[in-house]
C-alpha cells in the first residue's frame, strides 16, 4: 500500500499529498531543494456579502409564463436575472523550501507515500551519506511534521525559507519563521472570467481573511540561527522542523478578525504542546489515530500482476487496471485522501480536497452541489469513514441557515441552494450576475440533494439523536422548499419551474435551451426527499401531519417517461440532447447513489434507464467515469463496470487533453482534467457497490462481481442497518460472509444459494426466507454471524 518512485516530482500532479483534514500540503521530494506546497482550510478570497436578487419573486413568475408558453429559450435567457455573483475560490497559503548543501548527484533515490501509515518519505544517498526525510500531517497535534535526517553526524546544512502567491510578509524571530499574508477582498473566481483581476484590500485594514503561518526548528546537535531570510540550520545529525498554519476565519457569517494578533496567538497556541513531545511521541500519536481509520477495510482482488521495483507511474502507464493490486492501491487512495482532507472540526472536502497551488483554481475549487461535492463522501459511509462525513453535516447546517432567505426570496419556506457554494455559503444563484449560463446556475436541488446524505448516514447509524435534533430538521426545511417550488401543470401534476438537467442542454423549435420543467433529476431528488422524510417521521412519530402533505405530493408528482429510443427521458418531454455523450448523466440519480429506480420496484424504468446510460457511452471525465462504475454496478454488470475502471486507470500527463479522456496522474489524482478529487472518492465508493449493496433493505453479496476478479476478499465495509461486513469469494462464487451487527438490528440478506447463519460460537440461529431470494434473522448489538452456503 504505498506509491513509489524513482526521482522527485517536476510537476503539482506528480508531487504527494499529505493532509489532516485543516493543514494539507504536497511533497515534491526534490534533492537540492525540496518543496513543500501548503494550504490551510479556511483560506478563501473574499467575504459574507449579500447576494440575493430583490425582484426574484417577480422574475420567476415571468419565466413560469414562458416555460408555459413552451418559449424555452426566452426562459433560459430571462433567468439570468436571478443569477448572484460567482462564488469565491479556495487559495493556496504558500510555499516551504528547504535548501540543502550537498549537491544533487544521487548513487540511489526513492519518494513513498505509505498509506498504512500516512507519511511521506524521501530517501537518498549523496557520497557515503544517506539522507532521509519523513512527512505527516498530524491530527491530533495540528501541525505538519518534517524529518530531516543524515546518516552521518554533523552531515546536515538546510536553509528554510517561506513563501506565498498571495500578498505576503515575512518575520523572524528568536524560535521561529513566520509568514504572513492577506486574501484577495474580490476574485472574480470563476475560470471562465479569469482575465478579471485580482483584488487586495490593505494589508492593516482588509475586510477579507488574513494568515499566519510559522516555522518551529528543534535540532539534535549542530546549530540554526533565525533571520528575515529564514532558518539556517548547520551542521545537524536530524532536525525536526514543525509547520502550523491559521487564519482570521470566524465563522460562514461573520466578519473575518482584523486583529493580526489574534491569528497569531491561535497558531502559537497549537506549538505549545508539541513543543514538549519528542518526535518520537508526535509520530506515535498521528499513526495511532491515523490508522484507526485507515485500518478499518482490507481489500484483496487477486495477487498484482506488475512487477516489483516498477514506480507508481510505470505501473499506471503499463499495466493500469490489469493489475490487481493497482485497483487495490486506487481503492485506499481515495480512503487516505478522505482522512486527509476531512476530519471532525474541518471544513468538508471541496473540488480538489485541500490541496491547490493556484490563485485561480479550476472551478474556484468550490463546492460544486449539482454532483462533485456529493461524490466526495459517497465513500465516507461504505468505506468505513463515517467519522469524515462530520463535516460536511456542519456545512450543511450552515449552509440551510443561508438558504433559507434564498427561499425567501422566491416566496417560499424552508431552505435552498443552488449549483455552487463556498466557505460563505452562498445559496444564491451562482453565476456573476448574468455573466454564466443557466444550464448549470439555475438549479434549485442542491440543498435537497445535500440532505440525502443525512439520512444515509441515519441509516447506516441508527442514532435517533442524530435523526431528530440535526438530520430531520434540514431534511424538513429542503422539503417544505420543495413544496413550495412544485407546481401544478394543466394535468394536475406537480412540475418544478424552472427546471435544468445539470448543464446539459436539450433542442427546441428557437434553439437551444437549458431551462425547461419537471427535468426528471429535479422529480428523483424530490421523490427520495420527500420519501425520506415520510420514513423519518415514521421512525421519529413527532410530524405526522407534515408526513401526510409529503404523501399527498408523492401521489401528484410528475411520471418519469421513456422516450423514442427506449431511454428514460432527461426531460419532461423527449427532446433531443445537446451531446449524446454528456459527462453529466444527471437523470440516473434515481439508480446511483439514489434507491429510487430498482429492477424490482420499477422494472421499465429501470431498462430505460440501463438505455440511456448505454446512450451516454464509455466515455467521460474523470468522476463521470467513477459514476459510471457505481450505475453499472447497480445495474449488474461488473464487467461493464469494469471497462469503465479501466479508462479511470490510464495515464494523463496533459491538462489540455479533451474532456472525454479522464484519467488519472501519476501520483494518482483524479484527471477532470484538470484535478478534482471527486473521481478518487467516487471510484472508492463505487467499487463497494461491486462487492455489496444495500439500498434496496438488504445486503446483496457480490452483485456485480466482474469476472477479471475470481478470488479474493473485502474486510470492513459498511452496510446500511448498522452492519460491518466481511467477504470472501473464491471462483467467483461466495465463501463465506461474516456480518458483525453495531446496532442489533433485523439483518436481511440477498443471496442466491441457501445459506446457513452461525454466531461465532458456533451457534446456529434461526433464519426464515421473506421470498425466494431473501434470508431474515435478527441480530444482537456486537454480535458476529457467519454465513455460508448450505
Amino acid at each position: 500500500m504505498k506509491l513509489n518512485y524513482d526521482k522527485p516530482a517536476k510537476e503539482w500532479t506528480e508531487a504527494l499529498p499529505i493532509g489532516n483534514g485543516r493543514l494539507g500540503a504536497m511533497v515534491f521530494g526534490g534533492i537540492e531543494t525540496e518543496r513543500l506546497q501548503l494550504n490551510e482550510d479556511t483560506l478563501w478570497a473574499g467575504r459574507y456579502q449579500e447576494w440575493e436578487c430583490p425582484h426574484a419573486k417577480e422574475v420567476l413568475s415571468e419565466v413560469r409564463q414562458l416555460l408555459k408558453d413552451e418559449k424555452y429559450v426566452e426562459a433560459d435567457i430571462r433567468c439570468k436575472e436571478l443569477m448572484g455573483p460567482y462564488t469565491e475560490s479556495y487559495l493556496p497559503l504558500g510555499d516551504l523550501f528547504l535548501h540543502f548543501e550537498h549537491g544533487q548527484l544521487v548513487n540511489s533515490y526513492e519518494r513513498i507515500l505509505h498509506l498504512e501509515d500516512g507519511i511521506a518519505r524521501t530517501e537518498y544517498q549523496i557520497g557515503d551519506v544517506v539522507y532521509t526525510r519523513e512527512i505527516f500531517a498530524s491530527y491530533p497535534d495540528q501541525v505538519i511534521v518534517i524529518r530531516l535526517e543524515a546518516s552521518k553526524p554533523n552531515m546536515l546544512n538546510v536553509h528554510a525559507r517561506l513563501s506565498s502567491p498571495l500578498r505576503y510578509k515575512t518575520y523572524s524571530s528568536k524560535d521561529h519563521l513566520s509568514i504572513r499574508g492577506i486574501a484577495p477582498e474580490e476574485a472574480a473566481p470563476h475560470h471562465f472570467h479569469a482575465n478579471h483581476p485580482i483584488v487586495y484590500g490593505d494589508f492593516e485594514t482588509t475586510a477579507a481573511i488574513r494568515f499566519e503561518g510559522q516555522l518551529h526548528a528543534e535540532l539534535c546537535d549542530g546549530k540554526v540561527e533565525i533571520d528575515h531570510d529564514g532558518i539556517h540550520i548547520f551542521n545537524s545529525t536530524s532536525v525536526t522542523l514543525y509547520w502550523g498554519a491559521g487564519t482570521s476565519f470566524k465563522g460562514f457569517d461573520q466578519i473575518p478578525d482584523k486583529s493580526w494578533n489574534d491569528v497569531s496567538s491561535k497558531v502559537s497556541n497549537y506549538f505549545s504542546p508539541v513543543k514538549k513531545q519528542s518526535f518520537e511521541k508526535l509520530k506515535s500519536r498521528h499513526l495511532m489515530d491515523y490508522q484507526a481509520l485507515f485500518k478499518k477495510v482490507d481489500l484483496h482482488l487477486g495477487e498484482s500482476t506488475s512487477p516489483n521495483g516498477l514506480s507508481t507511474a510505470e505501473r499506471i502507464k503499463e499495466y493500469g487496471a490489469s493489475d490487481p493490486g493497482l485497483i487495490e492501491l486506487l481503492f485506499q487512495y481515495g480512503r487516505y485522501l478522505m482522512i486527509s482532507s476531512s476530519r471532525p472540526g474541518s471544513q468538508p472536502a471541496n473540488l480538489q480536497g485541500i490541496w491547490n497551488d493556484k490563485t485561480r483554481p479550476p472551478w474556484s475549487s468550490n463546492y460544486t452541489i449539482n454532483i462533485n461535492t456529493e461524490m466526495n463522501y459517497w465513500l465516507a459511509e461504505t468505506c468505513n469513514l463515517s467519522e469524515c462525513h462530520l463535516p460536511l453535516f456542519d456545512f450543511i447546517e450552515n449552509l440551510a441557515e443561508n438558504g433559507k432567505k434564498t427561499a425567501a426570496i422566491y416566496g417560499a419556506e424552508g431552505w435552498v441552494a443552488h449549483h455552487n457554494t463556498d466557505i460563505w455559503c452562498q445559496t444564491a444563484p451562482s453565476g456573476g450576475y448574468g455573466h454564466g449560463d443557466s444550464v448549470w446556475a439555475i438549479w434549485q436541488m442542491g440543498g435537497a440533494w445535500l440532505s440525502q446524505h443525512l439520512w444515509e448516514h441515519y441509516l447506516f447509524h441508527k442514532d435517533k439523536n442524530f435523526l431528530e435534533n440535526i438530520a430531520y430538521p434540514i431534511m424538513k426545511g429542503a422539503a417544505k422548499f420543495c413544496l413550495d417550488w412544485l407546481i401544478e401543470d394543466d394535468n394536475q401534476k406537480l412540475i418544478t419551474a424552472p427546471s435544468t438537467s445539470p448543464e446539459h442542454k436539450f433542442m427546441t423549435k428557437e434553439g437551444m435551451s437549458g431551462v425547461g420543467i419537471a427535468a426528471t433529476m429535479d422529480l428523483q431528488i424530490i421523490w427520495e426527499l420527500f420519501t425520506n422524510c415520510i420514513s423519518a417521521e415514521n421512525e421519529l412519530s413527532i410530524d405526522s401531519e407534515f408526513k401526510y402533505e409529503l404523501m399527498f405530493a408523492l401521489e401528484k408528482l410528475y411520471p418519469q417517461k421513456i422516450g423514442k429510443y427506449g431511454q428514460l427521458q432527461e426531460w419532461f418531454m423527449d427532446f433531443d440532447e445537446e451531446d449524446v455523450h454528456h459527462r453529466h448523466i444527471a437523470h440516473m440519480y434515481g439508480v446511483y447513489p439514489g434507491n429510487q429506480i430498482t429492477e424490482k420496484q420499477l422494472p421499465e424504468i429501470f431498462e430505460a434507464a440501463k438505455c440511456s446510460l448505454e446512450r451516454r457511452g464509455d466515455g467521460g471525465t474523470g468522476w463521470s467515469l467513477a459514476w459510471k462504475i457505481g450505475l453499472w454496478a447497480r445495474f449488474g454488470d461488473g464487467n461493464r463496470a469494469f471497462q469503465f475502471i479501466s479508462n479511470l486507470l490510464q495515464l494523463v500527463t496533459d491538462d489540455s487533453e479533451s474532456y472525454l479522456n479522464g484519467g488519472v496522474y501519476s501520483n494518482l489524482f483524479d484527471a477532470h482534467p484538470p484535478f478534482q478529487i471527486d473521481g478518487n472518492f467516487g471510484f472508492s465508493a463505487s467499487l463497494v457497490e461491486l462487492l455489496l449493496q444495500s439500498h434496496q433493505g438488504y445486503l446483496y453479496f457480490l452483485p456485480s462481481l466482474p469476472d477479471v476478479w475470481p478470488n479474493g476478499y473485502v474486510k470492513g465495509i459498511r452496510a446500511r442497518g448498522g452492519f460491518e461486513v466481511n467477504l470472501k469469494w473464491k471462483g467467483h462464487k461466495l465463501v463465506e460472509a461474516e456480518i458483525i451487527s453495531h446496532q442489533g438490528s433485523i439483518c436481511n440478506v440477498c443471496s442466491g444459494d441457501p445459506l446457513s447463519v452461525k454466531q461465532v460460537d458456533g451457534k446456529t440461529l434461526p433464519a426464515h426466507q421473506v421470498d425466494n431470494a431473501v434470508l431474515s434473522f435478527q441480530t444482537e448489538i456486537g454480535a458476529r454471524y457467519i454465513l455460508t452456503s448450505i
